[in-house]
């Protein structure tokens, strides 16, 4: 009966219907990638990541009781040279609005124009909307998507080709294949392992208080994140892009 097939089984199945389309769009992109760093353009990874209230209070929330908490979305993007000289940003969770996020996605494309030329912006293709869609209209956004939406931002193909850029999406289920994730990864560790020394606390009569400094947390993590730490990343990311032009090209 479907309905008392496992988890794992209900993967597979669903796995057999799309990885051709997958590893086909996961060729197309690389190709296209590959041609345009060839033309003389400049990759750039641009992504968000949330920063849960837990993740930087280390509160325990495995008492079963759930609360909705604050959460950040951190906004930025990298190279191979390092983060982008732009500055990233922070908001809480649905705080922008869709004109703030135009203007955020414009105002970054002007900043990479002017500090590397014309490059190739990488980022996250949608998830789940990808599985429901005919597979011709999947296969014909290769360079240029409609549109590419994360959690908070919009990001227009018609805004990147405005200062001289290309909007290219990474196929879902090759996350790494962007080492903006381990950068993110990164910062997420040196907030759990450092927040005590970003935190300060007072006691006014029979109640004691908390203040973390988080702008100066998050800041700090992300200036670890070194240009030779992202060298390292995205020279990984260049190993794994080889492998599968010549892998899925055979198939």
């Amino acid at each position: 009966m479907p309905r008392c097939a496992s988890p794992l089984l209900r993967n597979i199945i669903i796995r057999s219907l799309f990885d051709s389309n997958k590893r086909k769009k996961c060729l197309q992109y690389l190709q296209t990638l590959r041609t345009l760093q060839y033309d003389g353009f400049k990759t750039v990874y641009f992504g968000e990541t949330d920063i849960p209230e837990s993740l930087v209070t280390g509160e325990d929330l495995s008492d079963g009781y759930f609360t909705q908490s604050p959460t950040w979305c951190i906004v930025h993007a990298g190279s191979s040279q390092g983060w982008v000289p732009w500055k990233y940003r922070m908001f809480l969770r649905d705080e922008l609005c869709v004109q703030q996020e135009d203007g955020l996605f414009s105002e970054f494309c002007d900043v990479t124009k002017h500090a590397y030329g014309k490059c190739a912006i990488v980022v996250k293709d949608r998830r789940r909307q990808e599985e429901v869609r005919p597979a011709e209209e999947r296969e014909s956004e290769a360079r240029a998507p409609s549109v590419i939406t994360l959690m908070n931002v919009v990001c227009c193909p018609e805004v990147a080709k405005s200062c001289g850029h290309e909007l290219l999406s990474l196929p879902s289920l090759y996350n790494y294949l962007s080492p903006l994730d381990s950068a993110w990864s990164s910062l997420k560790w040196f907030i759990i392992n450092n927040r005590k020394e970003f935190c300060l606390q007072s006691i006014d009569g029979a109640y004691a208080y908390q203040y973390i400094l988080l702008g100066s947390l998050i800041s700090k993590g992300i200036d670890r994140i070194s240009p030779s730490k992202w060298r390292t990343l995205t020279n990984k990311v260049r190993r794994w892009e080889n492998y599968y032009l010549s892998k899925l090209a055979e198939g």
